[in-house]
């Protein structure tokens, strides 16, 4: 029969989220295999790590308090049948007013089996001085925000504490999908005198209605008219960067992609990323007594077939 995890870490089953993480610390200095050499200490230490791995997240102790220790089956049946899977914990976020979302979590720099426990924290004096862990976090742009870039004002919200904290962070113009801007001095503090670790922010484009980010080229849609789509024009836009003139070839169907070197996003060096303009043929939703006139006299007289050609 499998160990009640409860029990595992000696704690009750209403035991609050500090009271779990303080018995898995005491625990935890007295198993672990670089400190206990004891047989079977090992495996109680892998015992107490998976309880508290389950029992420190809320979902999946939500999970283990409904269905048991057979809870990861339970959770992995409702996945497969189109239920929501596990989502990492998410911290509210503003910056410039407007509500922001990131994931804040800690890293020790390398994956490990751990989950990345801070092992400082837990041993005390059984090492030397250490330098904090580092925290991570998303901040989530528009492609008009990550094109100019700028100064933002940004707060988090710790999960496991409830702490806010404020924070100045510089865009650079032209930032991409996964852009990491690192803020020093901003992780968790260290033992002794090592120092704390940093704030490592990742950067997230979200694509609007307008605006597509693909690397650092930007891909808008361009609707023109049927009849600059088949005689060629000079269409006037808006891009990121501001007004720009995209000239539509003769002859140019739905779909067609018109490229405009070097007004993408900008990029260190010069070595800007590119516009696409998709061309989309709008068409009048009501016409007048002689537009309908002259489309009907084109439809008599054209024999081109689109179905066709």
């Amino acid at each position: 029969m499998a160990d009640d995890l409860y029990q595992t870490l000696g704690v009750s089953r209403s035991a609050d989220p500090k009271e779990i993480h303080r018995a898995y610390r005491e625990l935890a200095r007295k198993y672990h295999p670089d400190v206990n050499k004891d047989p079977g200490a090992e495996d109680q230490f892998k015992r107490i790590s998976e309880a508290h791995e389950v029992l420190s997240d809320p979902e999946t102790r939500a999970q283990y308090d409904r269905f048991g220790p057979n809870f990861r089956q339970y959770a992995a049946a409702g996945a497969g049948a189109g239920g929501a899977g596990r989502q990492p914990p998410r911290s509210a976020a503003r910056s410039g007013g407007s509500p922001r979302y990131s994931t804040w979590s800690s890293a020790s720099g390398a994956a490990s089996a751990d989950g990345g426990i801070d092992w400082d924290d837990i041993f005390g004096d059984v090492f030397g001085a250490s330098r904090g862990m580092d925290h991570s976090a998303e901040l989530e742009l528009s492609v008009e925000e990550a094109y100019r870039g700028g100064r933002r004002t940004i707060q988090l919200e710790d999960p496991s504490t409830g702490e806010v904290s404020t924070y100045e962070v510089e865009i650079p113009p032209g930032a991409l999908d996964g852009q990491r801007i690192r803020i020093p001095g901003a992780g968790a503090g260290g033992r002794r005198d090592g120092g704390r670790g940093d704030l490592v922010i990742t950067l997230r484009v979200r694509p609007s209605r307008r605006y597509r980010l693909n690397g650092a080229d930007i891909e808008m849609d361009l609707s023109v008219s049927p009849w600059e789509a088949a005689l060629g024009a000079e269409v006037k836009t808006n891009a990121p960067g501001g007004p720009v003139t995209v000239r539509v070839p003769p002859g140019s169907s739905c779909g067609r992609r018109l490229r405009l070197r070097g007004q993408g996003m900008p990029q260190p060096g010069g070595r800007n990323g590119d516009l696409y303009a998709r061309v989309k043929i709008a068409v009048p939703s009501k016409l007048t007594d002689r537009e309908r006139s002259l489309f009907e006299q084109l439809s008599r007289e054209s024999s081109f077939d689109p179905r066709r050609s």
